[in-house]
């Protein structure tokens, strides 16, 4: 029924709600001894047709596809070992653990992704680290320059006190001075006017 719908007999066409199976016929069908499917590619086994799937999973000359992206190569099972060594395609893949390098066969024998991935952190921590210093220094100096402004304002702060106390002083001495008592020191009125 797989390869085709007809009696082996007389060929009329043969319905599946129609057949009857024969579980003796069936047994006596499965000890058949038949070759591989593969025999023509020079694989030898004979086996009962009831193990030939289990024998197909597993058989050197049985045609499998290159794993390789991009290869559309088909080749017997025992040469696809080799063939992924000298493959074209094969020369640089993904590495399947998921760091996502792209490596030779070579290399692929010697990587170790966990190895580079905290030695990559390593330098990341170390970057880190460096620009941290460096960012103290910069808050230090920065700190420092305000503290240095600060006394500058403070000691201007008193330098004016000290000057304001001293125009004080020279106002009230000159209003003294000046005949009649009165204050010499003019008043600016509501209207931006000087008035003595």
């Amino acid at each position: 029924m797989q390869g085709q719908k007809t009696c082996p007999c007389c060929r009329k066409e043969v319905k599946q709600k129609r057949m009857v199976h024969v579980n003796k016929l069936r047994k006596i069908i499965g000890r058949l001894e038949v070759k591989c499917k593969n025999a023509e590619a020079g694989c030898l086994v004979t086996c009962p047709l009831a193990h030939r799937k289990g024998h197909e999973d597993s058989c050197p000359f049985e045609l499998m596809a290159c794993p390789n992206e991009g290869c559309m190569s088909r080749v017997p099972r025992g040469a696809l070992a080799e063939h992924q060594q000298n493959c074209q395609h094969g020369a640089h893949q993904r590495f399947p653990l998921g760091c996502g390098a792209t490596l030779g066969p070579a290399e692929r024998a010697n990587h170790n992704c966990y190895r580079e991935l905290r030695e990559a952190w390593c330098q990341h921590q170390e970057r880190s680290r460096t620009l941290v210093v460096c960012l103290l220094r910069c808050m230090r100096k920065v700190h420092r320059s305000t503290n240095f402004i600060r006394r500058q304002l403070a000691q201007l702060g008193d330098l004016l006190e000290e000057d304001d106390a001293l125009l004080v002083g020279a106002s009230q001495e000159e209003a003294e001075a000046t005949p009649g008592g009165s204050i010499g020191v003019e008043v600016w009125g509501a209207q931006g006017q000087a008035t003595l």
